[in-house]
C-alpha cells in the first residue's frame, strides 16, 4: 500500500462535518493507521515554482468554472453553484491545497449572467480569513493578451484591475494567458515591472511554445527575474508538452510546468462513456467515438487505482505529479471534487504503471488543443 499522507490529513480534517460519508470515504482513500506517524507539514509538501522564491502546494485548484456561463455550468450561474464553488474552496484549504489559479477572462462580464472568477476567489479568501486569519492562500491570475492591448503599461493596468477584483494588494503569481499576436516584448517588460513594483511575487506565461518560452526566459533573466512557470494543457491523453519540446525546456531552464485540464475536463474521471458523453462545448471534443477508443485506458486506470484504493481521478493526477516539475490544477466545482483531488497527493504510482499508462494512452489519437499554443 502506498503512503497516503495528504489524503489522510484531509480526511480527518473534514470528517467532523461529513461523518455520514465516513465509511465510503475511508475505503476510497485507503486511509491506514500508520499514516499518522508519517504526516508531513504543509510547508514540507510545497515546492518552489521554478527559480522563484514562491512556494505552492504540489497540486492547485483551477477556478475557470467559477462564475462562468460561456463554457461551464450549462451556460448559467446561480446561488446553488455559488455555494458549491465556495465549498470547493474551503474544502481545498481544509485539505492543505492552497494554490488557486484564476484569470481576468474567467467569468468575464461579457458573458451574460457571469460573475468574474477573480471576484469570487477574492470573496472566498476574505470570508475564510475572517474565520481563520492565519490561513495563507497563493493566488495566480492571468493577463489576457487582447489585440488592442499594447506595451508594458497594459500589463500593469490589467494587473491592478485584477488586484481590485481580488481585493488584495499583490498576488503570488501573474501570468501572460497566451502569447499576443503582437506586443509580446512589451508584455514581458510588464511582467518584470510588476515584480519590481512589488505587485507580484513571481511571474509566468501560459500556452507558450518552446521558442517563445526560451525568449521570455532570456528577456527576464537580463533583469535578474526568473520565469517561474509555463501553464499548458497537459494530461495523460494530451501530452503535447512532452512532444513539442516544452517539457524538456521547462526542466532544462528550471521553469515549473503548471498543467491545466489535467483530467481532460473530467473525461479521465471515468464519469463519461460513449452512452453518456459530456454536455455543452465538451461534447464536440469528447465524442462517443473518442470515448469508445478511450475505454481500454480508463479500464486500466480503474484497475490500477483499485490496488491503491484510489479513484481514476486520483490516478490520472498522480501520473502527472510523477512526471516531476509538474503542478496539476484540476478545476473543482464542488467540495467532493476538491476532497477527491487531495487524494492524489502523498503517494506515487510505480514506475512500471507510469510507463504502462503512457503506452496505452499513446494508442489513442490525441484531442485538439488550445489553438493559441501555436501562435
Amino acid at each position: 500500500m502506498a503512503l497516503q499522507v495528504s489524503s489522510a490529513a484531509c480526511f480527518f480534517r473534514v470528517f467532523s462535518h461529513r461523518n455520514r460519508r465516513a465509511h465510503t470515504t475511508t475505503v476510497r482513500r485507503g486511509v491506514a493507521s500508520e499514516d499518522f506517524a508519517a504526516l508531513k507539514s504543509s510547508e514540507e509538501e510545497k515546492l518552489k515554482l521554478g527559480a522563484s522564491e514562491l512556494k505552492v502546494t504540489r497540486l492547485g485548484i483551477g477556478a475557470w468554472s467559477w462564475g462562468d456561463t460561456s463554457y461551464w455550468n450549462n451556460f448559467e450561474w446561480d446561488d446553488r453553484k455559488l455555494k458549491a464553488a465556495k465549498a470547493a474552496f474551503n474544502t481545498s484549504v481544509d485539505c492543505d491545497i492552497t494554490f488557486f489559479d484564476t484569470a481576468e477572462v474567467y467569468g468575464s462580464r461579457l458573458s451574460l449572467g457571469a460573475i468574474n472568477s477573480e471576484t469570487l476567489l477574492g470573496r472566498f479568501i476574505k470570508e475564510r480569513k475572517e474565520k481563520d486569519p492565519k490561513v495563507e492562500v497563493a493566488v495566480a491570475t492571468k493577463f489576457a493578451a487582447l489585440p488592442w492591448r499594447l506595451g508594458r503599461q497594459s500589463v500593469l493596468n490589467a494587473l491592478k484591475d485584477s488586484l481590485c477584483r481580488l481585493g488584495v494588494s499583490s498576488v503570488e503569481l501573474y501570468q501572460l494567458h497566451w502569447p499576443g499576436v503582437w506586443g509580446n516584448e512589451g508584455y514581458i517588460d510588464g511582467l518584470g515591472d510588476a515584480v519590481e513594483q512589488g505587485l507580484v511575487k513571481a511571474v509566468g506565461v501560459s500556452n507558450y511554445n518552446e521558442r517563445r518560452l526560451r525568449d521570455a526566459y532570456e528577456k527576464l533573466k537580463k533583469r535578474g527575474i526568473p520565469l517561474a512557470s509555463n501553464q499548458v494543457n497537459y494530461s495523460l491523453i494530451y501530452r503535447a508538452p512532452e512532444e513539442n519540446g516544452v517539457k524538456v525546456a521547462c526542466d532544462e531552464l528550471g521553469i515549473s510546468l503548471i498543467a491545466y485540464s489535467p483530467i481532460a475536463q473530467g473525461v479521465l474521471t471515468g464519469k463519461y462513456s460513449p452512452e453518456n458523453p459530456p454536455t455543452g462545448p465538451r461534447s464536440r471534443i469528447y465524442t462517443p467515438e473518442f470515448l469508445t477508443r478511450l475505454q481500454p485506458l480508463l479500464n486500466r486506470i480503474r484497475e490500477i487505482g483499485e490496488g491503491y484504493s484510489k479513484t481514476p481521478t486520483q490516478v490520472a493526477l498522480n501520473w502527472l505529479i510523477a512526471q516531476e516539475n509538474v503542478v496539476p490544477i484540476p478545476g473543482a466545482k464542488t467540495a467532493e471534487q476538491a476532497e477527491e483531488f487531495a487524494g492524489a497527493l502523498g503517494w506515487r504510482l510505480a514506475d512500471e504503471e507510469i510507463y504502462e499508462l503512457r503506452s496505452l494512452a499513446s494508442e489513442i489519437r490525441p484531442i485538439i488543443g488550445f489553438p493559441v499554443e501555436n501562435l
